[in-house]
């Protein structure tokens, strides 16, 4: 009688195993032909689909220094003197169009000086890159700035060039931070640039909203 009962109740374990065992054992390209919960293997950062439109804003913070030297958009600073250079803010509003594995993009800057000779910048780029991980992006980017300077007073000219840079953004998941901000869309990015021909170094780093 026991051997009967022990049967019987293993029959009944496998029974109830079996239908969860199959469901986590589908493959991916069948789960839409089956009960079983479909998943989305190509989709874009933070839960989006593989294609769309995923509008940002963003707040960095960083520091940039200008050379020295003339021929560049910016006068040249004396040997001795001080370097154009400071702390800024820059405050960032962009959309990205996800294509599959890549993603193109564009967003307009303004950036404040909070120390130094900077006073303020504005300006737009074009973004393009790929991704990586649960939602994470690599990306170049090249626009145009215009910057003005304290050290030449209230009504400083814009000086203006070609900006270059390439950056990367790692949400959440990609840290080891799971279950903290889940599908939020919040993201680390760092970020580092130049502008003109080489001619300044600005890295930045902050938070990026996605939407």
């Amino acid at each position: 009688m026991r051997k009967i009962l022990l049967a019987a109740a293993a029959l009944t374990t496998v029974a109830v195993a079996a239908p969860a065992m199959a469901q986590d054992s589908y493959p991916a390209d069948t789960a839409a032909t089956t009960d079983a919960p479909a998943t989305t293997t190509t989709g874009a950062p933070d839960g989006t689909g593989a294609f769309g439109f995923e509008p940002y804003v963003a707040v960095m913070g960083g520091w940039e220094g200008f050379d020295r030297n003339p021929g560049h958009g910016i006068p040249s600073t004396p040997i001795g003197g001080s370097k154009l250079q400071g702390g800024t803010v820059t405050g960032i509003v962009g959309a990205n169009v996800p294509l599959g594995p890549v993603f193109v993009g564009a967003e307009g800057e303004v950036t404040k000086g909070v120390d130094g000779a900077i006073d303020w910048g504005y300006g737009a780029a074009g973004r393009f890159g790929f991704r990586a991980g649960e939602s994470g992006l690599f990306y170049g980017k090249v626009g145009y700035r215009w910057v003005n300077f304290d050290r030449y007073g209230p009504n400083s000219p814009d000086f203006h060039a070609v900006t270059y840079g390439v950056g990367a953004e790692v949400g959440p998941k990609d840290i080891g931070l799971g279950g903290l901000t889940g599908n939020s869309g919040v993201r680390l990015r760092f970020e580092v640039s130049t502008f003109g021909d080489a001619k300044s170094f600005r890295p930045q780093a902050g938070l990026v909203a996605h939407f």
